[in-house]
């Protein structure tokens, strides 16, 4: 199973808690700034054409520049992994039952609200 790489996962939070489209350089120096050891420019440049091809970013120019922003959300993420573990051959109820299991009471009430509101939705 396969999700995103350090550094991946870094620049998507920067992207993610950041309403407006962010340069480079805007996401190099907010990742710098969590960071021991400074990321080069060309790396976070590298890192987001990556994330840019495999569609999570897109970008339109401004000026020299370009500014991106994230084409889905955490939780499209977060799905998205959850369906590389369907493509395993995974028992999905096995796998539903233990992940409500492991679930706080709060976490597994709106689990139940969002399925009654799923289910009313889905009827005719």
């Amino acid at each position: 199973m396969r999700g995103f790489g350090e550094l991946e996962q870094a620049i998507m939070n920067v992207v993610w808690t950041t309403e407006a489209p962010l340069t480079v350089r805007e996401v190099r120096e907010q990742l710098n700034r969590q960071r021991p050891q400074e990321l080069a420019y060309n790396t976070v440049q590298t890192v987001m054409e990556i994330l840019h091809r495999k569609d999570w970013l897109s970008r339109a120019k401004d000026g020299r520049a370009f500014r991106y922003q994230a084409t889905k959300n955490r939780e499209e993420y977060a799905a998205s992994l959850i369906d590389q573990v369907w493509a395993t051959g995974a028992d999905r109820t096995a796998t539903l039952v233990r992940l409500v299991d492991e679930m706080d009471e709060t976490e597994a009430a709106q689990l139940r609200a969002a399925l009654a509101v799923r289910r009313k939705e889905s009827q005719p």
